[in-house]
Formats: C-alpha cells, structure tokens, sequence
C-alpha cells in the first residue's frame, strides 16, 4: 500500500508540472545569483509557434541519422542574444495567442495528450540569405550550426516524470560570422535524442532582450517567405 501511495504522488507530480505554463524565459545577460539561487532578467520580445506532428509524419530530412524536423526563421534586425526551448506536450494551461504562430495540424489535434517526444533542439543559419526577397531561393542554401541542446532542467518535466524538454540561449558572436546573430534566415530543427518516433504537439519559442518586430516563423520556405513579404 506504501509503495502504491509513492508511486501516485509522483505521478500527480508529474502530470502536475506538465499542467503549468512555462516559467517566464530569462535570458543569460545579466544573469545574477542571489542567496545560491540563479536569477535572470526576463527577454523583452518571446514569440512562440504551436505545432504537432502526426504520428508516422515524414521528417523534412534525415540527418546523421536523425529523422528532423524544421521551423524557419526571418529574423529582421541584430540581435544581442536569442533563447530557445521547445516543450511536448504542449501544457495543458497554454493555448495560443492572437500574435502567435499555429501550425496548419494543431488546431485539430489539441485532444491528443498522449503523444509526445523526447525534444532535441539545434539552431541554424543560411549562408547568404540577407533579405527577405531571397527567402523562396534559399532550398540549395549552406545551412551552419550556431547551437544544439538535448534537456534541460529548467523546463518542465514530461508526462513521463523526465526532464527531456529543451533550452538553449545563444549569444551572438561578432567576430564570427557563423555564430553572429545578424539579419538573415535562421531554422530551429528539432528531432528526438534517444528512442522513439517525433510525434504529438509542441510549443516552440524564441525569444530576444530587443524587440524584433517582423519576425516570421513558419514550417517551410514558402510558407515564411509569404508571411514576411505579404505576397
């Protein structure tokens, strides 16, 4: 009987911090430690995109034989620092916004709490994809690797009790064109780390101490260059 009372207190625990909506996303700069405990300035600009993959979904590629998936990115100015993270499922308390991005499959799928997948998250830049008019040309593009994370403990555990949610934050590096977070088109890939198949809803977000106003999020190249073109 014990054991039976312990294993359900973690599981309310469990299903209890997948219910929440995720802490407010503060960013490395000016990160302080007050009293042993870490403390961080929230970013100014968080944009967030609500997704879902059917289950057996095709990945966008197969790479280093990892089945990824892709969000792309127009970011319109510099930018100091970007946050990322990515959590399955979506909590139950969070729900889309009017100024947030919704993939075309979430709408009919907010039922399925059953589906979800270990995040793996990488950030990429295009290499010479400068203006938004060029967005639409960018499939033979050189995609360059900025950052990756696999979990995070500052995330929210999944249905499962695990932290596997992810987060990165990425600082701009001027020196290195590479790793500089200059206007251009960026994509966030995500897949899963260890067993299992990506499926089930996610909320993606970006996030940035400036306000980065015509940012653009969308699941493939034509989809974001209408969105940040108007065309």
């Amino acid at each position: 009987m014990k054991r039976i009372f312990i294993t359900l207190i973690c599981a309310a625990i469990a299903v209890s911090a997948n219910a929440q909506k995720l802490d407010k996303f503060g960013m490395e700069a000016g990160k302080k430690s007050v009293m042993g405990k870490e403390v961080r300035v929230p970013y100014t600009d968080v944009i967030s995109y609500y997704g879902y993959i059917k289950p057996g979904a095709a990945p966008d590629e197969v790479k280093n034989g990892k089945k990824m998936y892709y969000l792309y990115v127009w970011i319109p100015a510099v930018a100091p620092e970007i946050g990322i993270r990515m959590a399955s499922p979506v909590p139950a308390k969070m729900a889309p916004a009017a100024t947030d991005f919704v993939g075309a499959d979430y709408a009919a799928n907010t039922s399925d709490a059953t589906n979800y997948f270990d995040t793996w998250i990488t950030l990429e830049k295009a290499e010479g994809i400068t203006s938004a008019e060029k967005i639409a040309t960018a499939k033979t593009a050189k995609w360059n690797t900025i950052e990756s994370n696999d979990d995070s403990g500052e995330m929210p555990a999944q249905p499962s009790g695990s932290n596997y949610n992810s987060l990165m934050r990425v600082t701009s590096e001027t020196s290195n064109p590479t790793k500089a977070l200059t206007v251009g088109l960026y994509r966030v890939g995500f897949t899963t780390y260890k067993t299992g198949e990506v499926q089930g809803s996610f909320v993606a977000q970006l996030a940035s101490p400036v306000k980065l106003p015509g940012v653009g999020v969308a699941s493939n190249l034509a989809d974001l260059s209408k969105l940040v073109t108007k065309k």
